[in-house]
């Protein structure tokens, strides 16, 4: 077990993870986007994220003071949950509901909450263009924690719960807090990339790339699926049934579109 820290007061490092997945499907007509955007809508509801996210709260040993959660109309939901570095606080906001999401929060009601360390939000965003046949659905997953809790042991977990063709992951630490004898330290573990706290049987599905500015403790990863089997990106359509050089034209549609997504610009313009 690695040595702890000896610290003067309270960890005040902020640690924030932001992970960002896409899943590419190829949906020819206009009936089978609008299918696929249903799909995914209801695969990736409001309840299974705040599943992800509990399970997500449960590992980095944190406790949920409070869940926030909407499901959208045409698309797409959204997920917040406000967590304790430990157990919950002898004095705790009244308006937190620890967990528990009610029927009180449904509809518009607003729900306001004490924030004690942490959050962990997602959003999901479902789209197609009818032009070129292919929908994409975005998950934006946002662990912020303070103290000595850190969100990097997650990974893993989170790339499992997702289909993910291109995977874009930010962690950076803020601030500093002091040990005993006074001296800042402007981080608390050692990290080199982000890789490290990934399996290598995952990044081996993967291309990567790594920016990381060590002076500043920002680490920037980026991830492209290697193999395109068709058949994983075709929505209700079987790939036998395609002409082999329309099959090769598919293919070549989704990795292009994959490599835009992945190098942040428009390459085939």
């Amino acid at each position: 077990m690695e040595k702890r820290l000896k610290l003067y007061g309270f960890n005040n490092l902020t640690k924030t993870l932001s992970f960002n997945i896409y899943d590419v499907c190829y949906a020819k007509t206009e009936r089978e986007q609008k299918d696929y955007i249903a799909y995914i809508d209801e695969q990736y509801n409001s309840e299974r994220l705040t599943s992800i996210l509990c399970q997500v709260t449960e590992m980095i040993g944190a406790t949920v003071l409070n869940i926030s959660k909407q499901d959208y109309d045409p698309q797409g939901a959204s997920v917040t949950l406000l967590i304790s570095e430990s157990g919950l606080p002898e004095k705790i906001d009244r308006s937190c509901n620890c967990g528990k999401y009610t029927a009180a929060y449904a509809g518009d009601a607003t729900i306001a909450a004490h924030l004690d360390k942490s959050h962990v939000t997602v959003h999901t965003y479902p789209e197609y263009h009818p032009d070129n046949a292919i929908a994409t659905f975005r998950v934006d997953i946002d662990v912020s924690t303070c103290g000595t809790i850190s969100p990097l042991n997650t990974l893993d977990f989170l790339i499992d719960s997702f289909d993910s063709d291109i995977i874009t992951i930010d962690y950076r630490v803020r601030g500093f807090t002091r040990d005993t004898s006074g001296k800042k330290l402007f981080i608390d573990h050692k990290i080199t990339s982000i890789q490290d706290y990934i399996k290598d049987e995952t990044l081996r599905r993967y291309d990567t790339m790594d920016i990381n500015v060590y002076q500043a403790n920002i680490f920037h990863t980026q991830m492209l699926i290697k193999e395109l089997e068709l058949q994983n990106y075709l929505f209700k359509t079987d790939v036998y049934e395609i002409p082999p050089k329309e099959r090769l034209a598919i293919s070549n549609s989704l990795r292009r579109e994959m490599i835009e997504i992945f190098s942040g610009t428009n390459v085939y313009e």
